[in-house]
């Protein structure tokens, strides 16, 4: 089962779910930031990292002895990663969505395949769980790329030994966040029960709700704003599986790098009840049963 941690902006302690949710699995797993322009996992379960790997795209480069500036190449690219100029083929590696296209079509075969590196994939473990991250390359423009070839490591990885996995994906709604998310069993969405929470949890819903997925709600900060974010989860058949209490004392943990759960039995508890709830959703999703209108 692949759980998929995520929401609508930045800042609603998704990232704190997932590293408590993490602690308390009761199976085999693995956890995995996907947020890779800013992960953060990391900070909180404290892995040792084991390994560690370049992550690659391929981009082209060009014979000019053998360029005849059809410009094939050129009119190919949606993106203008590749373009004649006068008497020069040039290209901009930067640009590049790494389809390959233009190195297949080229009738002259004057485009090879080169490369650029996208970021970092870490591997390490923390006590019994796996723990799987990318860090997308300073002044990268594309995470996506990337995060297909991390989420090709979590596959093969689960494949292995079956394990379950829990994904820290980015925040919000944008390319990131669907990527991470498209392949996951259960999809977690954390939210504050504030206007601005609830604003953000329905531009969330709205994205995720199309790939049938089950989803399921945490609202965090809970006993702040209003009411709005419950009645709109049963408005929506949106299952809530956890809240996580306004408390100073889970602040201060969260300010020293702790894991929420481990600050107190009763947190504990919450994403233990958490973790049960999700499981039972997989299983009636796995029944054909609606988790959401």
């Amino acid at each position: 089962m692949i759980v998929s941690i995520a929401s609508g902006k930045g800042g609603t302690g998704k990232t704190t779910v997932a590293a408590s949710l993490a602690r308390v699995w009761e199976r085999p797993l693995i956890a995995v930031d996907l947020d890779v322009e800013e992960p953060n996992l990391h900070l909180f379960l404290r892995p040792d990292i084991e390994e560690s790997t370049a992550a690659w795209l391929e981009t082209p480069v060009v014979d000019e002895s053998k360029c005849t500036l059809c410009g094939a190449c050129s009119e190919l690219c949606q993106f203008k990663a590749i373009s004649v100029m006068g008497t020069l083929l040039l290209t901009f590696p930067e640009m590049c969505h790494g389809c390959g296209g233009c190195i297949a079509l080229c009738p002259e075969k004057a485009l090879s395949p080169g490369q650029r590196e996208l970021g970092e994939i870490g591997l390490g473990r923390v006590n019994g769980t796996q723990f799987l991250m990318g860090r997308l390359r300073v002044g990268e423009a594309m995470s996506p790329p990337f995060m297909r070839q991390v989420k090709s490591r979590l596959r093969d990885i689960v494949a292995a030994n079956g394990r379950d996995a829990i994904i820290d994906a980015p925040p919000g709604v944008s390319c990131p966040a669907v990527n991470a998310v498209i392949d996951s069993d259960v999809i977690v969405l954390v939210t504050e029960p504030t206007p601005f929470g609830l604003h953000d949890f329905n531009l969330a819903w709205k994205a995720f709700s199309p790939m049938g997925k089950p989803m399921g709600a945490v609202v965090n900060r809970a006993g702040i704003g209003n009411s709005e974010v419950y009645r709109f989860c049963e408005e929506k058949g949106i299952p809530l599986l956890a809240e996580i209490p306004f408390e100073r004392a889970i602040a201060e943990a969260y300010a020293r790098g702790l894991v929420i759960a481990d600050s107190s039995t009763h947190l504990r508890d919450i994403f233990i009840s958490m973790h049960k709830k999700i499981c039972e959703l997989n299983e009636k999703s796995a029944c054909g049963e609606t988790a959401h209108a």
